[in-house]
């Protein structure tokens, strides 16, 4: 499934054809997507004001309102020209006056597209999320104040759409495994330093995978059409009973909240009331 650094990524590499062009039409070719699809007439004929990203949600702001969209599972965007066939799976163009045009493939269908009015923050699928990671309001303070009464894993907390936006279970378990904290730690016994180690790993984690996807952006408009997903070197996540990279520990397996987790039982002890062996 997409993650942040993906969905920004993804803004990225369509931003450019998008802002300062016209939508002529929206076409849709499958209504059923995770919500049915409807879209307003006004949208023909209105400008793009820019491409944002409001957690894994890319908008694409019109002087008529926000196309609000979620690429879900399996969906991705790219750019293709006017005459270039629908293939297989392809649910939406977004189609532009006098430039290419926006095309959503989506094979599994979880994906949606909706309709803001301004402002788009107010949306019901906005309106309740968390922070932003990369926002200056996202500290260790933040998690620490956050947490205080919160008994579940220090894991499903950083996850909680809620609290923070766009740390999946990738980057929640690297992260955790940067600053040294074990996953399953309730989140109230997590000390203040300890939150500060780990909203910095949260930035560190997200900015990297973020500039070395950005280092695939003409994949947007390749043959291929495909968007180059960045690859990553994972410390912990995916890697049960291998090695630790750090301390050659065997890393272990935990389940939490119904998700499986991977930690090194060694370099991973720190709750801020003492250092990690490594």
């Amino acid at each position: 499934m997409p993650e942040l650094p993906e969905v920004e990524t993804t803004r990225r590499g369509i931003e450019p054809f998008l802002t300062g062009h016209t939508i002529q039409r929206v076409h849709v070719r499958n209504h059923r997507l995770r919500w049915p699809v409807s879209l307003p007439e006004h949208l023909s004929g209105s400008p793009v004001l820019s491409v944002s990203r409001r957690a894994k949600y890319l908008l694409i702001e019109t002087q008529a309102g926000a196309l609000v969209v979620h690429l879900g599972m399996s969906g991705s965007l790219r750019v293709v020209s006017p005459d270039e066939k629908p293939r297989p799976h392809d649910h939406v163009d977004i189609e532009l006056q006098n430039g290419p045009w926006l095309r959503y493939n989506d094979p599994r269908r979880f994906g949606s597209f909706h309709f803001a009015e301004h402002p788009s923050a107010e949306h019901w699928l906005l309106k309740n999320l968390g922070v932003e990671p990369l926002d200056n309001e996202f500290s260790g303070d933040y998690l620490f104040e956050t947490s205080r009464n919160r008994r579940v894993a220090v894991k499903n907390f950083i996850m909680d759409g809620k609290v923070v936006v766009g740390v999946g279970n990738i980057y929640a378990a690297e992260s955790l495994f940067r600053a040294g904290i074990r996953p399953g730690i309730a989140a109230h016994r997590v000390s203040r330093l300890a939150y500060q180690l780990l909203a910095e790993a949260i930035r560190q984690i997200l900015a990297n995978a973020i500039n070395v996807g950005g280092t695939t952006l003409r994949d947007f408009v390749g043959s291929d059409g495909q968007p180059g997903y960045f690859k990553q070197s994972l410390n912990v996540y995916g890697r049960q009973d291998e090695a630790c990279r750090v301390c050659n520990t065997t890393l272990k397996l935990q389940i939490l909240g119904q998700r499986s987790t991977v930690y090194c039982p060694s370099c991973q002890t720190f709750s801020g009331w003492k250092k990690p062996v490594c």
